[in-house]
Order: C-alpha cells, then structure tokens, then sequence
C-alpha cells in the first residue's frame, strides 16, 4: 500500500467495486459531472468502471494505474483514484479522483493526489501530471492547488454537462514542481 498522512492508495478489490459503483457511478447527477463520457446504465459487475480485474476501469495495456483510497485512521474505503492515459513515451499521465460522499470536505482528495503524484514521479519516473475539471468543481480545484498544480488555462464550452456546455480548467505538475511530491 501506497501511503500519505491520512489516506493509502491500494489495488481494487471486488468489494471496492461495488461500493464504488454504487456510491459513484449510481449517483447520476455526480457523474456526469466527473466523466467525460455519457452516462448509460450498467450493473456492478465487470463492465463497471470500478470492477477490479478487466472491465472498463482496469487497464490491460499499461495505459492506467487504478488504485482504491483507504482512509488510513478508519480502514474503510474511502474512493477512487487513478493515473489514466499514461504515455511512456512523453513521461505524462492524467490523474482522476472521486470520493464517497461520506468521505469529501476532510482533506482526504488533497492527500490521496498528494500520494499519486509521489507514485508517479518517483515510482513510474513521469515527468508530468495533468488534471482536469469543471470550472465550477470548486473542491476538485482546491485540491489541485494544495496539491501544488499550477493552473494553465481553461477550456471554453469543452464539457457537455446535464444539457449544456460547461467549461474546464486544466492544471499541469511537472515532477520537481513540488518538495515532497
């Protein structure tokens, strides 16, 4: 386990997935907001973006690195983390986070990117991290900045979001940007 101040980043276990999909991927006035593809119903199960081995959130190609958020002082299952679209060639990835809602607002999101980002520079040697978000996602934003990204610009009307178009703001960390990172 991959671990920060407050939470550990671990393999996904099948109990994970369907927490997650309940909790995240059922819950769809949230998700349309944290996924760039549209919604469609799906079963827990191995189509799931959270199911643990081979379905939609798992990687066969090396293009991602899933990981489950422990919070570290209760145990329990706190959320969902990922390095997506990685590129070996260019040394960059793309990082996602969701939390449960009983777990959002207590400085978990901020310490869970903190750790993947520590994966990913010093663990995968990437050279850059990019994050993406809804202009509005003032949490999603908060921690990027805690997290040491700097924001490099934004995305008119890229988003389409519950019938319109939203726009996105993009945050990029290059490894050394931070100290501890």
């Amino acid at each position: 386990m991959l671990r920060g101040e407050l939470t550990g980043l671990r393999a996904r276990l099948p109990g994970d997935a369907e927490i997650l999909h309940a909790e995240l991927y059922d819950d769809v006035e949230t998700r349309v907001r944290a996924d760039s593809r549209p919604w469609v119903p799906i079963p827990s199960g191995p189509a799931s973006p959270f199911w643990a081995a081979g379905g939609a959130g798992a990687s066969q190609d090396g293009d991602a690195a899933v990981f489950s958020i422990v919070e570290l002082a209760t145990g329990g299952l706190a959320g969902d983390t990922l390095l997506w679209d990685i590129d070996p060639h260019n040394r960059s990835a793309h990082v996602g986070i969701s939390l449960r809602p009983a777990c959002r607002g207590r400085g978990l999101g901020t310490d869970a990117v903190l750790v993947l980002c520590r994966y990913a520079f010093a663990i995968r040697g990437l050279h850059r991290l990019q994050l993406e978000t809804l202009a509005d996602n003032e949490a999603m934003i908060r921690v990027a900045q805690q997290a040491g990204f700097t924001r490099e610009g934004v995305t008119r009307g890229s988003d389409w979001v519950n019938g319109a178009f939203a726009d996105g703001v993009i945050f990029g960390l290059l490894d050394g940007d931070r100290s501890g990172t």
